[in-house]
């Protein structure tokens, strides 16, 4: 049954009981050619305290520029946190409306949002609607006993070769508020980027903000009848990033069940939820995690003790093995495992080591290499994708592109060359053929007026490859909010060979880490990395650190970043 049918029989019901009679009733005696808007309101979730709803207005009069949709509760709810739209309240009254984004309302055209609420008592539905002072039939009108259509739309079940073909991909929402409300910010607030679960607290939503199930949901009001692919970052290791303390983790070294039982197996199950069926579901498992062994452990001068203590316990290649697992049981999950980048990886003797170090995780904990669909690389980092006015195979005055300081004998000068070589090599260390590659874009384009438009001076392998390579970072082991860093390439599917997409798995605008220590109960440390006084260490061959100052905690709204990254970009807004 559709939802304009549900509308029209509950009107019919209403005609019926206000004249005591059985009377036929046409759509013409209802007048539904005069509706001027509908309005479906559903709670999606409800507990003891609180709620999440979502809403969905339908505008069947003159096109808005701009909107404004009121209801009252009968009851004691509160709106505590909304997305999509701006919401106020007093006393029983909401308003809410459009952001600078989604003003625009054609005529049979439709909006929605969703929020968080807070109650007692009773949860009553709302009964009446307006849009622009205009009363609108209530369409649907289902609560948590009372769901409405959850069709999730086509999805067989079955996974496809390329979950970003012919899909759209999910924006998320609180992402999107911020970015639009940046000057300028409009301009890519409407791209899709990546949903992280960084703590166990993440999963329902921190600090009133959207949990798992809310994203979830907002992906299927966005998926209409097309395909539509969520990005997820599972991320939250025993002992997390063992060489960088600004995204240190919650968890202990050895707090692997805990990871399990109360991280991996409450998304699991979510996931696996027959409601998202529909949805093809991306996660990035764990971020750093695997490439941390391979350099920074062992006897290598780089090695870390918090990285030798992982590699001791396994529970780096626990936790990736029951992810992959646990996650990968569920049909329409397409895990992609994190492979560095190739200022980290790209070396000799990191490449073919570190393939051979992602079976051994893709094998641990009842995983098989069937629960990987593929790698992603440059997740939240800043390796330019292409660099155009040099190769690897270049010879300057007598030397080779390898031998120049920025090259420092790695086999690959740009991620996308990386990313197409490594998967060849994850195929030899036994993946199977059809996996794919993601590369992160979202901070790589090295664009505006420092972009260089060709090769340097030929004086010296060094001039040459300084003077025109595009990534301007002083070293390309450096991490943190790198200064002078723009936009990369818009996400898209299938742009080159082996690449499944380009992504924006880093939401822009999230700091990498705060540049000053900073107290917290996110687990987040202080690394000097983030420093812009820090002069280095053997990681970055002892390089300043090249972040921008005054930088938040990782994962927190930096609003000095998200400008540059929008006047460097490249392709150019």
């Amino acid at each position: 049954m559709s939802r304009t049918r549900t509308a029209i029989l509950a009107a019919m019901a209403l005609v019926a009981g206000a004249t005591g009679a059985a009377a036929a009733v046409t759509q013409a005696d209802l007048g539904i050619a005069a509706i001027p808007c509908t309005v479906d309101y559903k709670v999606q979730n409800q507990w003891s305290t609180g709620f999440t709803a979502a809403v969905t207005v339908t505008n069947n009069s003159a096109a808005k520029s701009s909107w404004a949709v009121k209801w009252s509760y009968a009851g004691n709810q509160q709106v505590t946190s909304g997305w999509s739209a701006k919401f106020t309240q007093s006393g029983p009254a909401v308003t809410v409306a459009n952001e600078t984004y989604n003003g625009t309302l054609a005529t049979g055209g439709s909006v929605s949002f969703g929020f968080n609420g807070s109650y007692s008592g009773t949860n009553a539905l709302p009964t009446s609607f307006t849009l622009d002072g205009v009363t609108c039939n209530v369409d649907g009108g289902g609560g948590p006993t009372d769901p409405g259509p959850t069709d999730p739309g086509p999805g067989t079940g079955t996974r496809v070769d390329n979950p970003y073909a012919g899909a759209k991909v999910y924006v998320n929402p609180e992402w999107s508020a911020k970015a639009a409300a940046e000057t300028g910010g409009s301009r890519i607030s409407s791209q899709p980027t990546g949903v992280w679960l960084d703590r166990i607290a993440a999963i329902n939503g921190v600090n009133g903000g959207m949990g798992l199930r809310a994203h979830l949901d907002a992906a299927l009001q966005q998926k209409g009848t097309g395909e539509m692919v969520v990005q997820l970052v599972v991320y939250d290791l025993p002992g997390r990033d063992c060489a960088a303390l600004a995204s240190n983790g919650e968890l202990g070294p050895t707090e692997i069940d805990k990871y399990k039982t109360q991280f991996i197996d409450p998304i699991a199950a979510i996931l696996a939820d027959s409601k998202y069926a529909g949805l093809r579901i991306v996660t990035t498992v764990e971020i750093d995690s695997l490439p941390n062994l391979v350099t920074n452990a062992g006897s290598r001068p780089t090695a870390t003790p918090a990285c030798n203590v992982m590699k001791a316990n396994g529970n780096y290649i626990k936790g990736v093995g029951y992810a992959l697992n646990k996650l990968g049981d569920v049909p329409n999950v397409y895990n992609y495992i994190d492979a560095a980048h190739h200022g980290w990886l790209g070396w000799d003797d990191n490449f073919g080591p570190a393939a051979d170090l992602f079976k051994q995780a893709a094998t641990a904990e009842g995983a098989t290499v069937n629960d990987v669909h593929g790698f992603i690389s440059n997740t939240a980092n800043y390796s330019a994708l292409k660099e155009n006015n040099f190769t690897i195979n270049d010879t300057v005055a007598g030397k080779s592109v390898r031998e120049s300081k920025w090259v420092d004998w790695n086999r690959y000068t740009d991620e996308l060359s990386f990313a197409q070589a490594f998967r060849n090599q994850l195929v030899t260390a036994g993946f199977p053929s059809g996996i794919g590659m993601l590369i992160d874009t979202s901070r790589n384009g090295w664009g505006g007026t420092a972009r260089p438009t060709g090769p340097g001076a030929t004086t010296s392998v060094d001039t040459y490859v300084e003077g025109g390579r595009y990534d301007r970072r002083i070293h390309v082991g450096n991490w943190c909010n790198q200064s002078g860093a723009g936009l990369g390439e818009r996400p898209k599917a299938a742009p080159a060979t082996g690449i499944d997409a380009y992504v924006w798995m880093k939401p822009p605008g999230e700091s990498d880490g705060a540049s000053s220590a900073i107290p917290n109960d996110e687990g987040k440390g202080f690394d000097r990395m983030c420093d812009p006084t820090y002069t280095g260490n053997p990681l970055n061959n002892n390089n300043m650190s090249g972040a921008l100052g005054n930088s938040p905690l990782a994962g927190h709204w930096f609003s000095a970043q998200f400008q540059e990254l929008m006047r460097n970009a490249y392709p150019a807004l």
